[in-house]
C-alpha cells in the first residue's frame, strides 16, 4: 500500500496537520493502555489481602495479562490493514476500558485471573500506535517518529506506580475503604481511556489524506478483499519471525525487568520498599528519550547505508544491549549497579526503536500483520523469561546473566533480515523524494547526514547545557543513594494523612526523575525545554524552601548548595527554556526545537 503525502520532520508542537494529530494522540493512547494495563501492579498489596492470594497465583495472574498480548496483537494487526488504525484504537479503547472499569467485581482467585485476561488485551495498543506512524511519516523520519510515539508510550508502565498509589490515597482520604478504593482507582483509569477512544475517532484520520472508507470509495487503496492474504503474507517471511525473536530479546527483556527491578534491588542491595521502586522506575523513565534515539540512528544508518544499514544498527544495539545485561547482573555495589543498569536500559530501548524502524520496510501490504507479529514476539519473550524466574531457587543474577547470554545471541538474527536490490532501490528512491520535500519546505542548503554537525559550531551555551545535564544526572543518583535524606527534608512539613504522605513520596520520586531523566535529556539536547522546565520548577521550589527556612539546613537540594547557586542554575535553566538548545543538540537534528536557528551550510 503506497501513501502518499507523508510528514517528513515531525514538529513536535503543531496539532494542525494531520499527521502530527495522529502522532500525539497515538502516543497517549498507548500511554494509557499501557497506564492501564499495569495499573493494577502497584495496589497488589491491597488485592493479595483481600482475595487472599498466594505469591503464585499472582504470578500466574502477571503472566496471563502479559500472554494473553501476544494473540490480542497478532489479531490487532491484521484488523488495522482491514479497517484502519482510526477505528481500531476507537473499538480496542472503548471495549478495552470495561474489564479496567469492572475489575473490581472480583471476588476470588479465578474471577480475578480472568479480568486481567481482557485487561491484557489492550497490550495490542502498541501495534496500532506503530502501525499509525509508520503510514504518516516519511522514511526519512519515520525510525524516530515510530520509536518516539512507542517510547512515550512505555512511560504508563512507570507512572502507573507513581500515580495509582496517589490516587487509592485520595478515595482513602475521601473515607473510602480500602477494598473500595482500590476498585475506583482502576475506574478512573478505565474513564480516561473509555474518553480517549471517543476523542480518537474524532481527531484522527487513517492515512494523511484521509480514512480507508473514503480512499476506497474513491478508488485509492485496495478493498478489504484484496487485503485479506495480508496476514499469510506476513507469516509466510521468514524476516518477521527473525524481527520476533529480535523483539522478544528487546522488549520482552524490558518487561521483564519491570517485574523484577525491584525486587532485585530490595534483595540484593537491601534497599527499602520506596528506595527500590524509585530506582526501578529510572529503567522505564529512560523511554523518554532512549528508544526515541533507537529510531533516530536507525534514520541515519539509512541516509548513509540504506535499509541494510537500519539491519545492522539493529545488530549493534541489540548486541550491545546483551553485553550490557551480563554487566548489570554482575554489579555487587549499588553505586555501580545503577549506572550499569541505566546503560542496559539506554540499549534495550534503543533496540526496540531499531527494530520498529525496520517493521515498516518488511511489506507494505502487509504492514498491520508485520507489526501484530513481530509485536506480539516482544510479550513472548517475557512470558519464556518469566518462568526462568519462577524456577524454585533461581538466583537472580544468574537468571540475569542467562538472559544476558541469550539476547547476544539473539542479535544475530537480525542478520538474517536481508532486501532484494529492488526493495532497497525502491527505498532510497522514496527517501530521495522525502529528503528533497523536507529540504524544499525547511530551505536547508544541504540535508543533514552526521551524526552531530553542530560540533563545529559549539557555542558556549552548549556547553553549559551539556555540563548542566550532567551535574543534574548525578545529583538525581546521589538523591536515590541517600533517599533518606530527601525524604527527612519533605517529611518535616508533611501532615500526618494517607494523602499527604503519598503526596510527599511523589514529589520526591518527581525530584529525582527530573533530575536523571531530565539531566540525561539535557546533555543529549532532546526536548530540551520540556527537561529545562520541569527542572525550573523543582529548583523554583527549592529557591522558596531556602528563602523561607523550611525543611532542613540547607534546602530541598542537600546541606551543601547554598542560595546563591540554588538561584543560578534555576537562572540558567530559565535561559534554556527559552532559547532552546542550539545546533549541537538531538532537538536541532530532528527539529524538535521551536527556535528557528541562523542556517548552517554543513
Amino acid at each position: 500500500m503506497e501513501v502518499r503525502n507523508k510528514a517528513t520532520r515531525i514538529e513536535l508542537f503543531n496539532f494542525r496537520t494531520p499527521q502530527m494529530r495522529a502522532f500525539h494522540m497515538s502516543w497517549f493512547a498507548f500511554f494509557l493502555c499501557f497506564f492501564a494495563w499495569f495499573g493494577i501492579a502497584p495496589l497488589m498489596s491491597e488485592v493479595k489481602k483481600e482475595l487472599n492470594l498466594t505469591q503464585e497465583q499472582i504470578g500466574n495472574t502477571i503472566i496471563a495479562s502479559v500472554a494473553i498480548t501476544i494473540l490480542a496483537r497478532l489479531f490487532i494487526g491484521s484488523l488495522c490493514d482491514r479497517i484502519g488504525p482510526r477505528l481500531t484504537y476507537t473499538i480496542l479503547l472503548i471495549v478495552g476500558s470495561i474489564p479496567v472499569m469492572t475489575i473490581g467485581l472480583a471476588h476470588d482467585y479465578t474471577t480475578f485471573l480472568l479480568f486481567r485476561l481482557g485487561i491484557g488485551v489492550i497490550g495490542a495498543s502498541f501495534v496500532i500506535t506503530q502501525y499509525h506512524t509508520s503510514v504518516m511519516f516519511a522514511p526519512n523520519v519515520v525510525g524516530t517518529a515510530n520509536a518516539t510515539s512507542a517510547g512515550w508510550g512505555n512511560l504508563g508502565g512507570g507512572v502507573t506506580n507513581m500515580v495509582m498509589p496517589l490516587i487509592f490515597s485520595v478515595f482513602l482520604a475521601i473515607g473510602y475503604t480500602h477494598a473500595l478504593s482500590w476498585r475506583l482507582s482502576m475506574v478512573v483509569a478505565g474513564i480516561v481511556c473509555f474518553l480517549t477512544g471517543i476523542a480518537y475517532y474524532f481527531l484522527t484520520t487513517d492515512l494523511p489524506d484521509g480514512n480507508f472508507r473514503e480512499l476506497r470509495a474513491r478508488g485509492e487503496m485496495p478493498t478489504v478483499k484484496k487485503q485479506k492474504g495480508s496476514f499469510l503474507l506476513a507469516v509466510k517471511d521468514y524476516r518477521v519471525w527473525a524481527l520476533f525473536v529480535v523483539y522478544a530479546a528487546c522488549f520482552g527483556i524490558e518487561l521483564t525487568i519491570n517485574n523484577v527491578a525491584a525486587m532485585y534491588y530490595g534483595e540484593y542491595f537491601g534497599l527499602g520498599l520506596k528506595t527500590a521502586g524509585l530506582v526501578a522506575g529510572l529503567f522505564g523513565l529512560m523511554n523518554i528519550f532512549a528508544r526515541t534515539l533507537g529510531g533516530f540512528v536507525s534514520d541515519l544508518f539509512v541516509e548513509r547505508f540504506g535499509l541494510k544499514g537500519r539491519v545492522r544498527w539493529l545488530f549493534i544495539a541489540l548486541f550491545i544491549e546483551g553485553l550490557a545485561l551480563m554487566l548489570f547482573s554482575q554489579m555487587r555495589l549499588i553505586a555501580l549497579a545503577i549506572p550499569a543498569m541505566i546503560l542496559f536500559s539506554l540499549f534495550v530501548q534503543m533496540s526496540e526503536g531499531a527494530t520498529y524502524s525496520v517493521v515498516p520496510f518488511i511489506n507494505k501490504k502487509a504492514l498491520g500483520a508485520v507489526a501484530g507479529i513481530v509485536g506480539a514476539g516482544g510479550n513472548m519473550g517475557a512470558v519464556a523469561a518469566g518462568f526462568l524466574f519462577r524456577i524454585e531457587g533461581m538466583d537472580y543474577r544468574y537468571a540475569l546473566l542467562i538472559l544476558g547470554c541469550l539476547v547476544t545471541v539473539g542479535s544475530f538474527f537480525a542478520l538474517v533480515v536481508r532486501f532484494s536490490p529492488e526493495v532497497e532501490a525502491d527505498a532510497a528512491r522514496e527517501l530521495e523524494d522525502a529528503m528533497k520535500r523536507r529540504r524544499a519546505e525547511a530551505k536547508e542548503k544541504v540535508p543533514l547526514t552526521e551524526l552531530i554537525p553542530g560540533l563545529r559550531h559549539l557555542r558556549p551555551m552548549d556547553a553549559l547545557r551539556i555540563y548542566l545535564g550532567i551535574a543534574l544526572l548525578i545529583k538525581g543518583v546521589y538523591f536515590i543513594v541517600n533517599m533518606n535524606e530527601l525524604e527527612r527534608t519533605l517529611g518535616e512539613t508533611a501532615l500526618s494523612n494517607g494523602f499527604a504522605v503519598q503526596a510527599q513520596a511523589m514529589i520526591a520520586w518527581t525530584v529525582v526523575f527530573a533530575h536523571v531523566i531530565g539531566g540525561a535529556a539535557l546533555v543529549l539536547g532532546f526536548v530540551t525545554r520540556v527537561a529545562a522546565a520541569i527542572n525550573a520548577v523543582i529548583l523554583l521550589g527549592a529557591v522558596i524552601i531556602t528563602l523561607t527556612g523550611s525543611g532542613i539546613s540547607g534546602g530541598l537540594l542537600s546541606t551543601n548548595i547554598n542560595f546563591q547557586f540554588t538561584a543560578l542554575v534555576f537562572f540558567i535553566l530559565a535561559l534554556f527554556v527559552w532559547r532552546g538548545a542550539g545546533p549541537l543538540s538531538l532537538d536541532h537534528l530532528v527539529r524538535l526545537d521551536a527556535e528557528q536557528e541562523p542556517e548552517i551550510e554543513l
